[in-house]
């Protein structure tokens, strides 16, 4: 294993350290583990507070800004983080408007940011939660009952956010949270694994003229495997998946060209011109697209689609102005 670390056992705090000392005038971290909070603390407005485990960078710390996130717990690589965290992240960003957990649907995450809100109500604080399952690739996986939650959570983040930064209450905020989760699909996939630092070993293997198709954010396994196909025919396999959950046509969209840390810009750009036309042939206009790295599996080889649904309240949500360090309007 060749990786740019120091300790493995370290990894996950001095990560979070230098997120902190690269954005100073955004954020801070608490003392009571890995929990990153704004800088500056939103007052008299709902606050909203996600995270999970290390390993999926720029989320979910990157997303803690201004119109985002106002806290991010991370755990241990690809585990979740442990109650006594969240619950003191929420306890920093509690406001009198509420709070509102961001969580995906992974059974350690759910059980976790639930054990916190309690610990939360019986100080006071009003807690609400979302929970996000917009992977279209299997159901009922390792880590799951129901679908995963994985890149599609963005959108929740940055549309749930700009209703709280905006000052709606937070039934409104719990609201529009869930209208991205029912509107929003994600499908992936990976050419190589990733290798968490604990461990030491790739957490799978794939031949070199294999791929995996609807792979999840920890490398869990996806629909099958087979052998290795040209980028467009991908692209084509991704979004007809995703095109026959929900209802896109006539609709404008959001569209997210995810990649899962070891794929190049060039081809996450190469797989988005695929992407575009095949859009643009069903009758689906693109409002907007994200190209890049925004929950990412540590340096596995791979990608994944999403699409939002967008209605006008989406929209409007979505072009509010942010400040986070991995999003920017």
């Amino acid at each position: 294993m060749k990786k740019l670390i120091n300790q493995p056992e370290n990894v996950e705090r001095e990560m979070i350290e230098g997120l902190v000392k690269a954005y100073p005038h955004m954020l801070r971290k608490l003392d009571c583990g890995n929990v990153v909070v704004r800088a500056e603390k939103k007052e008299s407005k709902v606050a909203l507070i996600s995270g999970g485990g290390s390993g999926h960078e720029p989320a979910h710390g990157g997303f803690v800004g201004t119109g985002m996130l106002d806290a991010a717990v991370a755990g241990a690589v690809f585990t979740s983080p442990t109650p006594d965290m969240i619950y003191e992240g929420i306890r920093a960003i509690a406001t009198e408007a509420g709070v509102l957990m961001v969580v995906k649907n992974y059974t350690g995450d759910i059980m976790n940011f639930e054990m916190a809100a309690e610990l939360a109500a019986m100080d006071g604080i009003e807690v609400r939660s979302v929970v996000t399952n917009d992977d279209v690739a299997v159901e009922d996986s390792l880590y799951t009952t129901g679908r995963r939650g994985v890149a599609g959570t963005i959108f929740v983040h940055k549309i749930a956010g700009a209703a709280a930064q905006a000052g709606a209450p937070l039934d409104q905020v719990q609201r529009v949270a869930q209208k991205v989760i029912d509107n929003v699909r994600t499908m992936g996939m990976a050419i190589s694994p990733c290798t968490v630092p604990a461990a030491g070993t790739p957490g799978f293997d794939l031949a070199d003229d294999e791929m995996e198709i609807g792979i999840g954010i920890h490398g869990e396994p996806g629909t099958h495997r087979e052998k290795l196909a040209p980028a467009d025919q991908i692209v084509t396999m991704l979004t007809e998946k995703i095109l026959a959950d929900i209802d896109y046509a006539g609709s404008e969209v959001a569209v997210l060209v995810n990649g899962a840390g070891g794929t190049p810009l060039m081809e996450l750009f190469l797989l988005n011109n695929k992407l575009q036309d095949l859009l643009a042939e069903r009758g689906i206009q693109v409002y907007k697209t994200m190209v890049g790295n925004y929950m990412t599996s540590i340096e596995m080889a791979g990608f994944s689609i999403s699409l939002l649904r967008l209605d006008d309240e989406l929209k409007q949500l979505l072009d509010a102005p942010c400040d986070a360090p991995a999003w920017k309007n």
